[in-house]
């Protein structure tokens, strides 16, 4: 999803190059009542039938949680494209085989344990294995915030001086940088950011444009966060006072130069434009060594990362001088869950897939893969749905990922009853309030109501969740639409399915009535 800080009037340049996202408005869902679950269904029927969607496609599902009753269906058994409904199968296999309080621990390791001067001779090697949390963005911490457990790890096992390279070791995944299903263009933006078992700032740096003083000058360009190694390559003007702003950032996969289109008016705000960053535990490998020197630790050596295939530099005789924790899993997963970030969901779902690894796994079996069999085996163990759920990746920027409305509603039935049911209830958006439904569903019966998770890709968008009706009912959900090419302009396709969890929170009737 896009975040670039922007002007209102002109984000949805920049919004139309996010997958799924159209150049519309969303205009709040009418308030309704429907007095009965006969009333409900014909509302849906009629709705998912309107002509407009001769050629999409509809899955939705909605159910009592206290009597397992169906409400309505509506090919409920069809695959379908979840989108970043997708991280509700990753949120729940976290929580269910790791544990709410579960933490992923970051082994530090060298040849030696340092001596009593404080020197270590050798390398010193940061042993990733996904830990998503080392970032300051979003937070009122700077940059170097981010490598403060790391620091702080390093300083008290009594290191102060590295005799040779600091090394990021990012092997523990052996995955492709991109997960598997992405297309080309998402990996020119945050959304689509390299995963690796090693990351910083979720892997995407942030470059901040500014107008000059007079028409036909450069944009004045910097960096918000230093030391990612990209070079511009500016074709950026000033335009005259009042002129339509246009930014273009184009960074070719593989590649450091970063090419900048357009221009800025006169006196316009500036523009900030996130960048993803290729080989990001290099990035990282950077970025400490100086976090270590400002605390007063040299590093002799390069700074340095390595990743699969390459040779790890975390096997042999290293001996274990430190480590650091993340946060608890309950609190990576409402990370991930409320605004639907791909990166560190998949980190998760590859934790997962990396801990089943055995010295039988072949080599080439990937990261992803292992995810994808753990997955497998969480909805069997608990007799779900696992013939109908077909993923390659985790976070659903796939679009090879496939479910059905059916099985989205048995994970959900599920968590609803699950030891972790308080944490993964509790990382969904509400309507209204927080996350990606932020500002839907306002002004509705839905409102501070309904917890579900969003999910948009072209042509494809999901919601699924929880939502109470108007006498206390308890429902779970899921509404799926795909290939939806008939959209009027002066309608966001998100208002479509949420007109239906609107209908859900404004039922009078219950559904043991009918």
């Amino acid at each position: 999803m896009k975040r670039l800080l922007l002007p209102r009037w002109c984000i949805f340049v920049f919004v139309l190059l996010s997958p799924g996202a159209r150049l519309v408005a969303a205009n709040p869902p009418t308030p309704v009542a429907v007095a009965s679950v006969d009333e409900l269904r014909s509302r849906i029927t009629a709705h998912v039938s309107q002509p407009r969607f001769a050629s999409a496609l509809w899955g939705v599902k909605i159910a009592s949680l206290a009597s397992g009753r169906t409400v309505f269906e509506h090919h409920a058994d069809r695959l379908m494209s979840p989108a970043s409904n997708s991280k509700l199968y990753t949120g729940a296999l976290a929580l269910d085989q790791l544990g709410r309080d579960y933490r992923i621990v970051t082994p530090i390791l060298a040849s030696t344990k340092p001596d009593a001067a404080g020197e270590l001779h050798g390398d010193l090697v940061i042993s990733g294995r996904g830990d998503p949390s080392w970032k300051a963005r979003g937070t009122k911490n700077d940059f170097w915030a981010a490598f403060t457990p790391v620091v702080d790890a390093i300083a008290a096992a009594g290191v102060r001086h590295v005799t040779g390279d600091l090394v990021a070791d990012a092997t523990f995944f052996h995955s492709l940088p991109n997960g598997a299903g992405w297309t080309a263009d998402d990996l020119n933006d945050d959304y689509g950011a390299e995963i690796s078992a090693v990351t910083l700032e979720d892997n995407y740096a942030e470059v901040r444009l500014a107008p000059g003083q007079r028409v036909g000058e450069p944009i004045t360009v910097s960096w918000l966060q230093p030391l990612a190694a990209l070079q511009v390559d500016l074709r950026m003007t000033t335009m005259p006072k009042g002129a339509e702003k246009h930014v273009v950032a184009q960074r070719l996969f593989g590649e450091t130069t970063v090419h900048l289109f357009g221009g800025l008016a006169i006196g316009s705000a500036p523009v900030v434009v996130e960048v993803t960053v290729p080989r990001p535990a290099d990035w990282f490998a950077r970025g400490l060594k100086e976090a270590l020197a400002k605390r007063g630790i040299r590093v002799e050596g390069a700074a340095r990362g390595v990743r699969w295939p390459e040779v790890s530099v975390a096997s042999g005789n290293r001996v274990e001088i430190a480590r650091v924790q993340s946060p608890p899993m309950r609190e990576l997963v409402a990370a991930f869950m409320k605004p639907s970030q791909n990166l560190e969901t998949d980190l998760i779902f590859g934790h997962i897939g990396e801990l089943t690894r055995t010295n039988r796994t072949p080599e080439w079996k990937t990261t992803e893969e292992l995810g994808v069999v753990a997955l497998e085996g969480f909805l069997k163990k608990h007799g779900l749905r696992s013939a109908e759920v077909k993923f390659e990746e985790g976070s659903g920027l796939s679009r090879n990922n496939l479910t059905t409305a059916n099985a989205t509603v048995a994970v959900l039935t599920m968590m609803k009853k699950h030891a972790a049911r308080d944490d993964f209830v509790g990382a969904l958006p509400i309507a209204g309030v927080d996350g990606t439904l932020r500002r839907r569903m306002k002004g509705t019966a839905a409102e501070g109501n309904a917890r579900a998770k969003t999910g948009s890709l072209r042509y494809a968008n999901t919601i699924s969740g929880y939502v109470t009706t108007a006498v206390g009912e308890e429902l779970v959900f899921s509404v799926m639409l795909n290939r939806n090419s008939g959209q009027p302009a002066n309608r966001n396709v998100r208002e479509e399915l949420d007109d239906i969890v609107v209908m859900l929170a404004g039922l009078t009737g219950r559904s043991e009535a009918r």
